[in-house]
Order: C-alpha cells, then sequence, then structure tokens
C-alpha cells in the first residue's frame, strides 16, 4: 500500500489551560511542570495579546492557522468559562487571521450536551486523550473513564463533523507492549485522521513518583519505547492514520531534569523512531542482497539523510558492525522520492513509510 501523506502541518498558537476542567490527577501528571504556567486560566486579554503576538511569526502563505487550547479538560469545564475562551479565539477566524479553533479534552466529557456549547464556533479538530483502550490500566492511572467513553466520543465527534485526534499512552502502569498494540488497533478501528504517542515519563509531584520512589513502578527504557512506538507507527499507517507526534515535547524543565525524575524521555524522540525504521528497511536490503560487502551506498532524498544515518550516526554504525561493511556513504538525491531507499551496488528501491515531522 502507499504510504501515509502526513497531514498539512498546521501553524498552532497555543493557550494553555492548564487543568482545567480537569476533575482529578491522573497517577502520570504535573500538568503544572509541563505548561509551566500558573493554574489560573489565562484572562481574555492575555488570550488576545498572546493570539496577536504568535501571528507576528507567522510567514506568508503559511496554512492552515490554528488556536489551540491545551493542557487542560476543555469541555470539562463549566459552560460559561468555555463560552468565555471560544469568544476570546473566533474573532481572529471571523477576521481571516486564524483558519479555526482546536482542543483537546477527556472522552468522558465529550457529551451530547457538551457538543451544543460548541455550535457556531469555528471549532475544526477535537483531540481525545484517551491514553489506554485497557479499562484496568486506566483504572490504575485513575483517569476515570473507559475504553467506552473514548469509541463513543470518537462517533459523536465524527458525526459532528470535526476532524478527530487521538492520543494514546505507553509504558503506563500495568500495561505491557502487547497491551499497547492492543490499545492502538483498538484505536485505529475508531478511524482516527491523526494519532499522538506518548511513553510514560515520571514528573516530579506527580502520584507515579510516589510509585516509582517505593519500587513499584519501572518505566520502560529509552530504546523499549522507541522500538514499541515503532510498532505502534507502522501500525497505524497499515490503516492509512498519520502520527502527527511521537515523545513529549521538549521544554526546559524537562531537557535540564528539573521535573523528570525518570522514564523514556528524549528531545528527538520522533526522530529515533524514524530512524530505527530506515535501519530496519536498509537491514532488510543487506539480508536480501545476500552478499558480503565491503562498501555501500545508500541514496535517499536530502531530506532524509539526518534519519538515515541516525542521531549520532547510529545507524551507520549499527550497520558496519552487524554486516561487517568497511565503509557506508550516505547520498541525497533529490530525484528520490521521500519515502525510497536504495543500495548503489544494484539500485533496488525499497518503499519506507511516511515520515511525520
Amino acid at each position: 500500500m502507499p504510504p501515509v501523506e502526513s497531514p498539512v502541518k498546521p501553524y498552532i498558537i497555543p493557550v494553555f489551560i492548564p487543568h482545567a476542567g480537569c476533575p482529578h490527577q491522573c497517577v502520570f501528571c504535573n500538568q503544572k511542570a509541563i505548561t509551566r504556567s500558573a493554574v489560573q486560566s489565562p484572562s481574555t486579554p492575555q488570550i488576545e495579546a498572546s493570539i496577536r503576538s504568535y501571528l507576528k511569526y507567522l510567514t506568508p502563505n503559511r496554512k492552515p492557522v490554528q488556536i489551540a487550547f491545551f493542557g487542560g479538560n476543555f469541555l470539562g469545564i463549566n459552560r460559561r468559562e468555555i463560552l468565555r475562551l471560544l469568544n476570546a479565539a473566533t474573532p481572529f477566524v471571523q477576521e481571516g487571521i486564524v483558519d479555526g479553533i482546536r482542543f483537546s479534552t477527556r472522552p468522558d466529557t465529550l457529551t451530547k450536551d457538551r457538543l451544543e456549547i460548541l455550535q457556531g464556533f469555528p471549532i475544526s479538530t477535537i483531540e481525545l486523550g484517551a491514553q489506554s483502550m485497557n479499562d484496568a490500566v486506566l483504572a490504575l492511572c485513575r483517569r476515570g473513564h473507559t475504553a467506552r467513553h473514548t469509541a463513543r466520543a470518537a462517533h459523536l465527534a465524527k458525526a459532528g463533523g470535526y476532524e478527530v485526534g487521538i492520543q494514546m499512552m505507553v509504558g503506563l502502569p500495568g500495561d505491557d507492549d502487547a497491551g499497547a498494540i492492543s490499545t492502538g488497533r483498538q484505536i485505529a478501528a475508531l478511524c482516527p485522521a491523526f494519532v499522538r504517542i506518548y511513553p510514560t515519563v515520571v514528573l516530579e509531584h506527580s502520584p507515579l513518583a510516589n510509585c516509582y520512589r517505593k519500587g513499584q513502578y519501572t518505566p520502560l527504557s529509552l530504546s523499549a519505547a522507541v522500538s514499541l512506538v515503532k510498532r505502534l507507527y507502522l501500525m497505524f499507517q497499515e490503516s492509512s492514520i498519520a502520527v502527527i507526534r511521537m515523545g513529549l515535547q521538549a521544554t526546559t524543565d524537562l531537557e535540564n531534569g528539573s521535573i523528570l525524575l525518570a522514564g523514556p524521555f528524549h528531545p528527538a524522540f520522533g526522530h529515533l523512531v524514524i530512524a530505527e525504521i530506515y535501519r530496519d528497511k536498509v537491514i532488510e536490503l543487506l539480508k536480501a542482497s545476500g552478499r558480503a560487502l565491503e562498501a555501500v551506498t545508500l541514496r535517499v532524498n536530502p531530506k532524509r539523510i539526518s534519519a538515515m544515518r541516525g542521531l549520532k550516526n547510529e545507524n551507520i554504525h549499527y550497520l558496519k558492525n552487524r554486516f561487517h561493511i568497511r565503509h557506508i556513504d550516505v547520498t541525497g538525491d533529490p530525484l528520490m522520492s521521500d519515502h525510497h531507499i536504495s543500495l548503489a551496488m544494484d539500485s533496488e528501491k525499497v518503499k519506507l513509510f511516511a515520515v511525520t515531522e
């Protein structure tokens, strides 16, 4: 099957509403630390000023432009607050400066009554924080909803004409690789437009931090998380579902370790996943050649050289050691498709899967 083309990447103007609408704290969550924001939602003047600030960096012809409410449970907020937030953002769409509004929400708060509040507002995309489709895992994580809530919410949102995205996590308490793959399959069956995949990390001041210190929780290693997310990525590709993010967004606090206690955080996590996919495809090519090779030249589209080489040339070192190759050269060829790679020895092309940035 042809690779899944990534959706056009929108210019996102984020509005953080940390913990707003969240009825309780999930075991893995320290939302205040992630967003580096005060717990209070921003005022209307603050929202308008922030949006205008982001618009200053908008380059010509960059489309689409979306205002995104992140960091809280949007449909769990009280009705008056939802209307205030939407009324602050909507004029920018009406003026033609912004194309639409998006938000993330818990599945159990996306109901028919809640969707009625949205009528008349230019909302284009709704993201559901499913995290898992295993009810036992959800209970251990204190999510307060079930897999059935996620399925129902996805159907309601799609029926309302909204683009639907679903977020999932790997390495959750009580979960394992088989469980994560099962969650992926169940999410794929809901046919979302896109998914995000987040590895579970242990944040200071989260309930999970206490479990980790007591030896009651062991996070995935970085290599295990990359391999598992790779399997999920390829599975979603087979279902023609775009994966628009893998790994947590890097922040100063995460990178300097001030809030990260343990777990598979890496600022280039998605790159690691894609690089491993490229490495696997080259392994297939080398095995298929059936020959001992002194030197190999790999041709890829210039934009994919970094993915082919791997972080710090890890792919090159691995391939040399495994196949006893003395020299491997990676060459950029603008005539190569984004999703192909070839060995110079026979120019045989092997299709790769779509790469999302």
